[in-house]
């Protein structure tokens, strides 16, 4: 089998981000990030002991913000 074909198949898109990741996505700090996530503004899950944000939630947060403010 062709080793260029098996690089090829792996998907490197991250599923699960660190907190401090999904806090450098939304531009904001690590601290105010685990408020939100406290708060359950920011969706998490834990892995083992680790806390993780999937890579989707930080956009999700960010369309509730819009849409908050859309209709207030």
């Amino acid at each position: 089998m062709d080793t260029v074909q098996l690089t090829d198949a792996v998907d490197t898109t991250p599923v699960l981000l660190k907190v401090e990741e999904a806090a450098r996505r939304l531009r904001i700090g690590r601290t105010t990030c685990f408020a939100l996530i406290r708060t359950g503004q920011l969706e998490s899950v834990m892995v083992g002991g680790l806390r993780r944000v999937p890579a989707d939630a930080p956009a999700a947060y960010v369309t509730r913000l819009r849409t908050t403010r859309k209709t207030a």
